[in-house]
């Protein structure tokens, strides 16, 4: 039964002496849920400070558990290596390789069939151990340690405890630096600032004795969060939630959900799948009925009752039908996809980037809209100064910056460990400043002995220091401008110009702070609040600058046609002065709550017009995301911190920070290394660069399929044998493939691509020109070899069987695939396949391998591949026609492609 204390109400505040304690009490009682007498001993430990005794302990983690977040269910690596399987075009081959398999025991011959298995062991191989190599690389980079000590009450002694061992009803004690282990309730709270950019991009936040909280902010203030760091003060804090039940362990749920997001890439493949497969078995079927018409009416067996013999004559064209389809199918494709997208992986990891899932790099090709974090995203995450004005009342600059200076070193709590700052960052930030201009704090501290200090308080919003300096004592005061100013003697001229440049300050969304300073020790009257007069020294701007390659980056952004939005946890004043650094300054601006009002029909109708969201919490972003993905969007999600989890998951990319927290790199495709925002408009690059690459090779590999099925076809029509082997085929659709998927696959990126538009997912991977092109390469190369076989009937015994001139046939049709190769190299632009030509070294080395290992077969293929050795001069004639013919005549139209623009 649930513990309502009403019945101890007298005895709890008699023995706290504090109604409002006594009020989270009962309440946190109630929401634990547990038994009468556990929750009775719960609030005695805790108002005797106490801390839980080892059977209460017990207790609580029999009913709550361990305080750990259950990490993601991990792919086994047999699901992970069958999921290669479900790609459209290995499904496709693996039907063709069941028919070819039922053709090769009636033929006795399983060359095609080993062919067709090879292709797709390769693809779905490569695919697998390149995805499995960046997992390892992951699991290194965001593994948790929840062995990290925590500081406890229990039985009265405070002692230090693995964190996952807290349990609900702990006493915890924190302070700067530390990480809070869970959430939990504050009973204490001395100047307490925390750092909850993890959860709501929040730098600072104050937290206090409040029972009801705080309006505005994003959680409670008496309520401190898990993975969230203290900066300031010290507290305690009684536990509530642990584990998977904490604010963060929610989000990270959201962020592990399954989506059914498909990347562009998938969707276009399926297409293309569906598209290849109707034309080939459209054309097998049509190819299959028109011999067989044509058979029946001219052939006399069908007027006998020789039926077996029919039967034959069926079985011979439906073998044609299925090789027709076989061939149709780009065995290469997936090799190709894959290796394309395995390089990109390897190539982007070098450059800090590292792609968890292949699909991710070319993706982000596609992308339309970045919906990024503000907090450690777009700014470093680190306090600084941005301007300092000292006070032109002072007679004496020199003496005023030098008291200025010890006054930063001394009035403060905060440390340096190299750059890094431990406590408060505001104070931090002051400090770095100091370290910058040549100044050491630590020896300004020695040679200026504290004398008596009161710490910063939110309620009286400054912080005094009285200190010996060369022999006299004064008082340094840091605060609030609207606080110090009244404790100061300004005339009215000093104080407007003093108002006018904090105004200047603020509205460049940067935290403005004031100095003053009085003589002798006047700590004792400021505690009492009484007003001195005091001397301004100055005011300080404290700014969380923006990263310095961020506006070159979002132009970039905007050059290539994608809209960049800021969603953030921050203030509506400080997003739109980000906004307007980084060069955002369209669209409008709304905060989380108002989003959060919206209909969903509202949210649908406004989401592409907003360009900035402020006081956003992790659902918010996540909507935003869905919304704009309703609208046909591919959309990127960038962030470091677990309230951009659930948006970063259900993003088409997600894109985490390497400083970020675990659960935001759990919940991303790709994560930045060095956190450079640079790395998204590289990334749009690469994906775009590799997207037409893979057009490329489609180019490559269809216009040798098109001219092979119209070869089989011309064939029969004439009624010759396949003038290929099988043997050959797989050389040409296999071996030879795969080195082009190679070679244009390893094509370096290009910055050209940023300056097209962003293409849309509903496109057909297959553009027309290009479609124009395969068709046309395709059908003359057909013309060329289909002429060169009715030759070879003639020139020789009236047989293709002559093995010289099957030699030649063959050489002439791989040297065409050949030259073609470099035309594939220049689709989509109008240079010479020459350019950069020593750059492409990947190209450079398939063409090489190609030459030789035609060279090869020819040469030693004998009976495997049915082959005689080429003369010089024949080597020579087939060389230099081809190339001649295919690359010149592509030089040419590319010359009047540059020329007409």
């Amino acid at each position: 039964m649930p513990y309502y204390p009403c019945q101890y109400d007298k005895d709890i505040e008699k023995s706290l002496g504090h109604t409002d304690l006594c009020t989270i009490l009962r309440n946190f009682v109630r929401d634990i849920n547990v038994n009468d007498n556990i929750a009775y001993k719960m609030i005695r430990t805790t108002i005797n400070h106490e801390g839980l005794s080892r059977d209460e302990v017990i207790a609580s983690r029999r009913q709550h558990g361990e305080n750990v977040l259950t990490p993601p269910k991990k792919i086994s690596v047999w699901k992970l290596y069958f999921d290669k399987y479900r790609d459209p075009i290995i499904e496709i081959l693996l039907v063709a390789a069941a028919i070819s398999l039922v053709l090769a025991f009636v033929n006795n011959d399983f060359m095609e069939t080993i062919g067709i298995f090879l292709a797709i062991f390769l693809a779905t191989t490569v695919g697998f151990y390149f995805e499995l190599d960046a997992a390892k690389k992951f699991e290194v980079l965001t593994a948790m340690n929840d062995d990290q000590l925590v500081k406890v009450r229990r039985e009265g002694k405070v002692t230090t405890i693995p964190r996952r061992e807290v349990v609900v009803g702990d006493v915890v004690l924190v302070e700067p630096g530390d990480e809070i282990p869970a959430d939990a309730r504050l009973f204490v709270a001395v100047n307490l600032q925390v750092d909850e950019s993890a959860l709501t991009g929040e730098p600072l936040t104050t937290k206090g004795f409040m029972p009801n909280g705080k309006a505005g902010e994003a959680y409670p203030a008496n309520l401190i969060l898990r993975s969230t760091m203290v900066m300031n003060g010290h507290g305690e804090a009684i536990v509530e939630r642990i584990g998977d039940e904490t604010e963060i362990g929610k989000v990270a749920r959201q962020s592990t959900e399954t989506t059914h997001t498909k990347t562009p890439l998938n969707i276009q493949l399926g297409k293309l799948a569906a598209f290849i497969f109707k034309v080939g078995s459209g054309v097998a079927v049509a190819a299959f009925v028109i011999f067989l018409v044509h058979d029946i009416l001219t052939n006399s067996l069908w007027h006998t009752d020789n039926y077996l013999g029919m039967a034959q004559v069926v079985l011979s064209y439906f073998m044609m039908a299925v090789t027709l389809i076989v061939m149709a199918v780009p065995e290469g494709l997936p090799m190709a996809v894959n290796l394309a997208l395995a390089l990109n992986m390897r190539r982007m990891l070098k450059s800090n980037n590292l792609v968890r899932k292949l699909q991710a790099s070319e993706t982000m090709g596609a992308v339309t809209v970045i919906c990024t974090d503000k907090t450690g995203t777009l700014t470093q995450n680190r306090m600084r100064v941005g301007a300092l004005s000292l006070n032109p009342a002072y007679e004496n600059a020199d003496q005023s910056e030098e008291q200025l200076v010890i006054a930063m070193a001394v009035n403060s709590t905060a440390e340096l460990d190299g750059d890094r700052v431990v406590g408060n960052p505001t104070e931090g930030a002051l400090l770095l400043w100091l370290k910058d201009k040549g100044f050491d704090y630590h020896s300004l501290r020695k040679a200026n002995a504290v004398v008596n200090q009161i710490p910063f308080s939110t309620e009286r919003k400054f912080m005094a220091t009285a200190v010996t300096v060369d022999g006299r004592t004064l008082t340094f005061v840091k605060g609030a401008p609207e606080i110090l100013l009244n404790m100061c003697d300004c005339c009215a001229a000093d104080r407007a110009a003093c108002e006018q440049t904090l105004l200047g300050y603020q509205h460049q969304a940067m935290r403005t702070l004031a100095f003053a300073y009085g003589e002798g020790d006047l700590t004792g009257r400021l505690s009492s609040g009484l007003a001195v007069g005091l001397t301004l020294q100055g005011v300080c701007a404290i700014s969380d600058p923006v990263r310095e390659e961020v506006p070159a980056a979002v132009e970039e952004c905007r050059t290539a046609g994608i809209r960049v939005k800021i969603v953030t946890g921050d203030t509506s004043a400080t997003a739109l002065e980000i906004a307007r650094q980084i060069g955002i300054e369209e669209g409008e601006a709304i905060t989380g709550p108002e989003w959060a009002a919206l209909s969903d029909d509202e949210a649908y109708k406004r989401c592409e017009g907003i360009c900035v969201m402020s006081r956003a919490r992790p659902g918010d972003k996540q909507r935003l995301v869905e919304m704009l993905q309703k609208h046909g969007e591919v959309v990127a999600v960038t962030g470091d911190g677990t309230n951009d989890a659930p948006a970063l998951n259900y993003a088409h990319v997600g894109l985490s920070l390497g400083s970020g927290t675990s659960v935001a790199k759990q919940a991303s495709d790709i994560t930045i290394l060095n956190d450079s925002f640079s790395a998204i408009a590289s990334a749009v690059m690469w994906g775009r660069s590799l997207y037409k690459n893979i057009q490329r090779f489609l180019f490559f590999q269809l216009v040798v399929n098109l001219s092979a099925l119209l070869l089989v076809l011309g064939g029969s029509v004439i009624g010759t044998e396949m003038p290929l082997t099988v043997t050959q085929i797989l050389w040409v659709n296999i071996i030879m493939d795969t080195f082009a998927a190679l070679a244009l696959a390893s094509l370096p990126p290009s910055h050209e691509v940023m300056h097209d538009r962003p293409r849309k997912p509903s496109q057909f991977i297959i553009t027309r020109p290009m479609a124009r092109g395969i068709l046309f390469v395709g059908s003359v190369f057909f013309i060329i070899m289909f002429v060169f076989l009715i030759w070879c009937e003639r020139h020789g015994s009236g047989s293709i069987i002559d093995v010289h001139e099957l030699t030649l046939f063959f050489t002439t049709f791989v040297m065409l695939q050949f030259w073609n190769l470099f035309n594939a190299k220049c689709l989509g632009s109008n240079y010479s396949a020459f350019r950069h030509f020593w750059r492409d070294r990947g190209l450079i080395l398939v063409l090489a391998l190609t030459f030789v290992g035609q060279w090869l077969i020819v040469t030693f293929g004998g009976r495997m591949f049915r082959t005689l050795p080429l003369s010089f001069t024949e080597w020579t004639v087939i060389i230099v026609a081809t190339g001649v013919f295919v690359l010149g005549s592509g030089e040419i139209y590319r010359a009047v492609k540059r020329l007409r623009g």
